[in-house]
């Protein structure tokens, strides 16, 4: 019935080794997701750097059209109003390019949290096969033992196995 015992443990520790590989693949794969999601909040700001750049120069155009059309001349109070609004616009791409290393730095520390969950899992499942190995190694162990010591048990069956044929 030993051996029984003993093959359930081995098959116990082939899959508890085999689910630490798959538990620590799926964290790598986690982890990979999070670096992609990093690269693609630069490329997000990229594209919202265009996009607020354009818009700015609209405002601008727009602005110097209604100064203009109000008959005053490019000079004090309206100067005064563009660069106030080119001041706004640098703080407001400072305020994109703020966010954007938040985010990566979030999507950053989350890969490498995967990383260590991947490692985690696979430890646990290499200690689980360990603990598996160790009771399979645990019920033949009398065996092993009556046969290193050279009992007659072992010699006894033997021969009446012999004896048979």
């Amino acid at each position: 019935m030993s051996w029984i015992t003993a093959v359930a443990s081995v098959a116990a520790a082939q899959q508890a080794s085999a689910a630490g590989k798959y538990n620590a693949a799926i964290q790598q794969r986690n982890a990979q997701v999070a670096e992609q999601e990093a690269k693609r909040l630069e490329e997000k700001k990229e594209l919202d750097l265009a996009r607020f750049d354009r818009d700015f120069q609209q405002l601008q155009s727009e602005t110097k059209v209604s100064i203009l059309k109000s008959g005053v001349e490019l000079s004090g109070t309206a100067l005064k109003i563009l660069r106030s609004n080119a001041q706004e616009a640098e703080f407001e791409k400072d305020m994109i390019e703020y966010n954007l290393k938040i985010g990566q730095s979030r999507a950053y520390e989350q890969a490498n949290f995967a990383r260590m969950k991947s490692d985690l899992a696979r430890q646990e499942g290499r200690a689980a096969a360990i603990g598996y190995y160790g009771q399979a190694a645990a019920a033949l162990a009398p065996y092993g033992e009556s046969l290193l010591s050279g009992s007659d048990e072992a010699t006894t069956d033997l021969s009446s196995i012999q004896g048979s044929t």
